[in-house]
């Protein structure tokens, strides 16, 4: 009789995120509602999970929607969440909500992006800020990448230093919270590649999770334009490109920037 492997793929990724969350077999059991000893067996693969335990599991971990559906998919069960791209049609109410966030806002700088920190929309506010103080606008679609190349908005960045660092601890928080995902991993090494990054930027510190607000001042033609962000999720998703969507808008911090957005939308 051959006996079941010790690293079956849904057991590797429930030890990688009992680590990452920091929870002993006993704990996430607990919480999950099951015994240690079950618990033991499917992650050794000598017991098939059902769905509804995987569910409990996925709970207990506070796992994004794309993994849920890969522990789904690890344990030979359908998905159980749709991924369905922006542009179909059941994504129609989710789309629409997006481009009247963006022109509401207006004549604010605003866009949405993934979870992978590429950009899915920009308002005509944004596009119109960007070609002020960077004619062509960026050259980079992920935004972390405008950010940190020379070559790109970076330069247009007064305070760049506090800015970049203070992306770089939610790209850290990412990677905690995602720690199947390589794709973080591989943003944070083509990010700190880049002339001028610090070495320390390279490692998470712990106990400083990223500040709320971040004010970014850019050059513009004029004098500095400050902004402040907030950041808009679909709380309660249950689609897994909705349930990844953030859409950030800019606000003037001063009279000057303002009255500057406002100027812009006339011409």
């Amino acid at each position: 009789m051959k006996r079941p492997s010790r690293w079956t793929p849904l057991g590797a990724l429930l030890r990688e995120w009992r680590a990452a969350r920091g929870l002993s077999q006993m704990t996430l059991a607990l919480h999950a509602g099951t015994s240690p000893r079950h618990l033991s067996y499917v992650e050794t693969g000598r017991s098939q999970p059902s769905r509804g335990l995987l569910t409990a599991l996925a709970e207990a971990l506070e796992l994004p929607l794309r993994e849920r559906n890969e522990l789904l998919v690890a344990a030979g069960y359908a998905p159980a969440f749709p991924a369905s791209s922006l542009d179909a049609p059941e994504m129609g109410l989710v789309s629409a909500a997006v481009s009247l966030i963006l022109e509401e806002h207006e004549p604010y700088p605003a866009f949405a992006f993934d979870r992978n920190w590429d950009l899915i929309q920009a308002s005509a506010g944004m596009t119109r800020l960007l070609e002020a103080v960077r004619p062509g606008g960026p050259k980079n679609r992920n935004i972390l990448l405008q950010l940190f190349d020379p070559d790109d908005m970076r330069p247009a960045i007064a305070n760049w230093s506090e800015v970049a660092s203070e992306l770089l601890r939610h790209l850290h928080h990412e990677i905690r919270r995602r720690p199947t995902d390589p794709r973080p991993r591989t943003l944070l090494a083509r990010l700190t590649a880049f002339p001028g990054v610090p070495d320390a930027w390279r490692r998470r510190e712990p106990g400083r999770p990223p500040l709320p607000v971040v004010t970014t001042a850019l050059h513009g033609p004029d004098g500095e334009l400050r902004f402040f962000s907030t950041l808009t999720t679909f709380v309660g998703a249950s689609e897994v490109v909705a349930d990844e969507l953030r859409i950030e808008a800019m606000h003037p911090a001063d009279e000057a920037t303002r009255a500057f957005c406002r100027a812009l939308a006339q011409r």
